[in-house]
């Protein structure tokens, strides 16, 4: 249409004013740049996010709190925002959300410098009522109930404990509930130890059949060096097989708050990579970072199998 369009002006130029050429190159002007506009929407992650319906979300401790170690209660108000316009578009979400830790340290405000493992579990059996009673204010502002699942790695490799999982799961979202998942810390030592919550989300969006896995985190997603040392390190905003990437980039660096590092994020990748999952990794501390992605304001890394 804006080709005829400007067909039209320039034949009937020759008979107008000299100035109609400044019309021309104006809308020719407008269209190359709303093309490009267009092209610059249709980044890899955006499309991802527009495409796919069952979405699984994964909230790490890191990207709920602030530098303090305290929960960002704006934060997440925002980011259940997000969530609630991808459901008011038809789409089913899941989240995956770690932080019981922090809401049982911010809750009773002791215990954080012990290192003994029954005080974290006890501290992660406080904080996951703060958690959830944190989730039900800000998704009952939508009218959205929510839905508490905590889960073993052991409830994974039960074939009877996997179909009721998931027939839970497919109620819930069914139902319009949002299903808020996290590792049983108070039972699972193991978590607390070595944090895999990016592998639980992995695993849940295997179980239930997920079109998408998306990792918010306090990082851009993957560089090719570590960005908060090097300048000069680049974001990956594709990756096509994350066993190579593994070997070819700097993989140290914890957050203080969260227990896990890039290592757990990309062996999440190739957990969902396996099962024809893709995944993006983003920063959760960024405003509106899954309305920006679909604008092409922001970029992303997005894990795809091997080609």
């Amino acid at each position: 249409m804006g080709r005829n369009l400007l067909e039209k002006i320039e034949n009937k130029s020759q008979s107008w004013y000299p100035e109609i050429s400044f019309t021309v190159d104006f809308i020719r002007v407008q269209i190359l740049w709303n093309t490009r506009k267009r092209v610059k929407i249709m980044s890899a992650a955006g499309e991802l996010l527009r495409q796919s319906r069952k979405i699984v979300i994964k909230l790490g401790s890191s990207t709920i709190s602030d530098e303090h170690g305290n929960i960002d209660k704006e934060l997440m108000q925002n980011l259940t925002d997000q969530l609630n316009e991808l459901m008011k578009d038809g789409k089913q979400v899941i989240v995956v959300s770690s932080g019981a830790g922090i809401c049982g340290v911010a809750a009773i405000n002791k215990w954080h410098r012990k290192g003994d493992m029954n005080y974290k579990q006890a501290l992660c059996a406080i904080g996951q009522v703060e958690l959830m009673n944190a989730y039900k204010e800000l998704f009952g502002k939508y009218d959205t109930h929510v839905a508490q699942m905590l889960l073993c790695r052991d409830d994974f490799g039960d074939q009877n404990r996997n179909l009721h999982i998931r027939n839970t799961l497919f109620t819930l979202v069914d139902e319009g509930v949002v299903p808020i998942i996290n590792e049983n810390d108070s039972v699972s030592v193991e978590e607390i130890s070595i944090g895999d919550n990016d592998t639980l989300g992995a695993l849940t969006a295997n179980l239930w059949g997920a079109d998408l896995l998306v990792i918010l985190s306090d990082i851009d997603g993957v560089y090719d060096k570590n960005p908060r040392v090097y300048d000069d390190a680049k974001l990956i905003t594709e990756v096509h097989g994350a066993d190579a990437l593994m070997k070819n980039i700097d993989t140290k660096g914890v957050s203080d708050f969260g227990t896990g590092g890039i290592v757990t994020k990309l062996h999440a990748a190739q957990l969902v990579n396996d099962y024809g999952i893709p995944m993006i990794l983003t920063n959760g501390w960024k405003t509106d970072i899954l309305r920006k992605l679909m604008s092409g304001e922001e970029e992303a890394t997005v894990f795809y199998g091997e080609e």
